[in-house]
C-alpha cells in the first residue's frame, strides 16, 4: 500500500509504500522526547515529494541516524540511516502518515537508552 506523510505544514512531504503493522517507541533521548513511532523500511520505498533541502537534519550521540524535521514548522516526519545488514534505511514517524489507525499498530518498545 502507498501512504502520503508530511509535516504539519506540507514543506516536507513523502510517500512510503509498504504496511506497517509493527513499529517501534524507542526511549533514546531525541525519540523519548518526539513522541514518534517509527516504522523502518529499506530507503527506496520513501519517495520525497517536494526538495529534501526542504527538510534540516540532526545528529548526535555517534551521528549514524539523521533525524529529519521541517526547519518550519518543527514536525519530525522521517530519519535515515544504515541498518545492521549494510542497507541504507527510512525510519517514517507513522504518526506524519494519513490514513493510518495507530490502535491498529503493535508497538514495540526499543531500549535506544542503552545503544
Amino acid at each position: 500500500m502507498m501512504y502520503q506523510g508530511s509535516c504539519h505544514c506540507g514543506q516536507v512531504a513523502f510517500e512510503v509504500e509498504g504496511e506497517p503493522t509493527k513499529v517501534f517507541a524507542c526511549n533514546c533521548s531525541i525519540c523519548l522526547r518526539k513522541g514518534s513511532l517509527l516504522w523502518f523500511l529499506p530507503h527506496n520505498k520513501l519517495r520525497l515529494l517536494t526538495p529534501e533541502e526542504n527538510a534540516s537534519t540532526y545528529e548526535f550521540n555517534k551521528h549514524v541516524i539523521k533525524h529529519r524535521f521541517c526547519p518550519t514548522c518543527g514536525i519530525h516526519p522521517y530519519g535515515e540511516g544504515v541498518g545492521p545488514s549494510g542497507e541504507r534505511m527510512a525510519a517514517i514517524n507513522v504518526r506524519c502518515l494519513e490514513g493510518i489507525e495507530l490502535s491498529s499498530l503493535t508497538v514495540e518498545q526499543i531500549d535506544g537508552r542503552a545503544r
